[in-house]
């Protein structure tokens, strides 16, 4: 009788609660939210959290789809605040120069490429010089004999540099007596080399064939697919064209890319475009931002230095952008609902933009303008960094960079390179990216490098620089909120709050508990965009 009456009562309430999409329960639920309390399970209806607590939500709701996740760890979905999302997806189909040991092999893997696949024009990327045993810049020989009447275009690893054939450079009309601002055509003897450097680049790029819109369709759900295995479900494309925006917006609203773009508009025409329009936001995109080119990179030697580099004695870098175009582009955007992104990652292109910044927000509350890599800060500027200003870091960068950093610009000033800890002291909020594809599309080695300093095989064993490193919460808050707030969308994502998009993650291993040598060995179980199921390696 008894049995019967608690049966009864339980259909009574069941049938009293309310329907949702989704239940998840028996999770470890790091939601980071203001007060970063742990849950052990959610609800979602509609897109959004309509429940996030530690009572299991069963006993609340009832959905035809629940997930026990037998006490795996949940986090809010991750956001690459700094990556090339088309340029992962385009460069998926080209040479891959990843790992290269010598030119040589960069020679190998082309022919292999050109065996392959019938292209008139060969693009790859991947190459770095300093992996190899002469850390010098390739000359393109081996290039012109292999390939005497087809272009040949192949991007260094960082995407500041290009080594061209010399029919390429004939194609895009360059010679020894070519000459640009903020770019550099590298000679030997008098003979150009083929290694091109920043806005040199820019002569090689009006030559190479634009891709189809079936290509760069197909370029972008690839990049969707790596995102969502990686976990990812919110990324800020660091430079982008109004054509490539209006595809992605396209395919968003016809269901074919569920991943949220922050688009980073390139700074050229396109910008006055968007300013008479103001910014544009939907559920998946936003676009209310400018990328600005201060300088080049470290690994090319075009990241613009107060000094000279060590290892290239009276050179000081290459600034992208004249400082009178970043001051006016600066006050132009003041006036305006857009936030302005410049990639500065020597510390005189550092210390240009934040005097910059500093000079055109003196009147503003909440700019949230952002330093894109602010990578190397001379020590006297570190105070320019408060919390209208946003440090955007790639702590991978510095886990690849520190067996040559030294070398190149010194112990010294290495010091002050990376510098996570005191960025996030000063502005309060960092934010986290990869640069992809420049480094891998992993957030949890992004994780990784911020908390442990070490590569892949534990190296070194002390960890590199740690009085830079952050804690293991706040790398968690840099790849989530913080990232969010980075982008104007605190309030609709970046933690799992009732209300808030069920942009959500499950890993199979909790990144805030284990021992520090098994997280970069963490796989992404599922990942969640608006309570759907995206990447799935467990459930139904």
């Amino acid at each position: 009788m008894i049995k019967r009456l608690i049966a009864f009562l339980s259909l009574i309430l069941a049938s009293c609660s309310e329907s949702v999409d989704l239940i998840v329960y028996n999770a470890e639920v790091y939601t980071s939210d203001i007060s970063n309390v742990k849950a052990t399970s959610f609800a979602v209806k509609d897109g959004k959290f309509i429940y996030v607590g530690n009572e299991s939500a069963i006993s609340k709701f009832n959905s035809q789809n629940i997930i026990n996740a037998e006490g795996l760890p949940i986090f809010p979905g991750f956001i690459d605040s700094h990556a090339h999302f088309y340029n992962l997806g385009y460069f998926t189909n080209q040479v891959d120069l990843k790992g290269t040991k010598s030119f040589e092999e960069v020679k190998d893997r082309v022919l292999e490429y050109n065996n392959l696949n019938d292209v008139d024009f060969i693009i790859g990327r991947g190459w770095d010089q300093n992996d190899w045993d002469s850390k010098s810049f390739p000359t393109n020989e081996i290039l012109n004999d292999a390939f005497p009447d087809k272009a040949v275009v192949l991007r260094r690893i960082d995407g500041h540099a290009y080594i061209v054939n010399d029919f390429a450079l004939n194609l895009a009309g360059i010679n020894s007596s070519s000459n640009i601002d903020g770019g550099e055509f590298l000679t030997l003897n008098g003979r150009l080399t083929g290694v091109l450097i920043d806005n040199a680049m820019r002569l090689i790029d009006d030559i190479i064939p634009e891709p189809s819109v079936d290509e760069s369709i197909k370029a972008l759900i690839s990049a969707q697919d790596l995102a969502f295995e990686n976990g990812l479900t919110t990324v800020s494309e660091a430079g982008i064209s109004r054509k490539q925006i209006e595809l992605i917006d396209s395919l968003q609203k016809a269901d074919v890319l569920k991943i949220k773009i922050y688009a980073m508009i390139d700074n050229g025409p396109d910008v006055d475009h968007y300013i008479s329009t103001g910014p544009y936001k939907t559920n998946r995109l936003n676009v209310r931002s400018v990328k600005v080119y201060a300088d080049g990179a470290l690994g090319s030697r075009g990241a613009s230095m107060i000094d000279g580099y060590s290892d290239r004695e009276g050179y000081n870098g290459i600034i992208r952008t004249p400082v009178d175009s970043i001051r006016n582009l600066a006050f132009k955007l003041s006036g305006t609902n857009f936030q302005m992104n410049t990639h500065a990652i020597g510390d005189n292109a550092n210390r240009i933009v934040l005097e910059a910044y500093r000079d055109a927000l003196f009147d503003f509350r909440d700019p949230r303008w952002r330093v894109e890599h602010a990578q190397v800060i001379n020590e006297e500027d570190l105070d320019l960094f408060n919390p209208k200003i946003i440090p955007s870091v790639q702590p991978t960068h510095a886990t690849s960079d520190m067996y040559w950093l030294y070398d190149r610009i010194g112990k010294k000033r290495s010091n002050k390179a990376y510098a996570f800890r005191e960025l996030l002291e000063r502005s309060s909020v960092i934010a986290f990216g990869t640069d992809f594809p420049v480094e891998e599309i992993n957030p949890i080695m992004t994780y990784y490098s911020a908390v442990v300093r070490k590569d892949i095989d534990g190296y070194p064993d002390d960890g590199f620089q740690m009085e830079n490193s952050i804690s293991r919460g706040d790398a968690i808050l840099a790849m989530t909120i913080h990232g969010a707030y980075a982008n104007f969308e605190e309030d609709e994502k970046g933690s799992i709050e009732t209300g808030k998009f069920a942009d959500f993650v499950i890993l199979d291993n909790d990144v805030i508990r284990s021992a520090e040598n098994r997280i970069p060995n963490t796989k992404v179980v599922a990942t969640f965009v608006n309570g759907e199921l995206v990447f799935n390696r467990r459930y139904n």
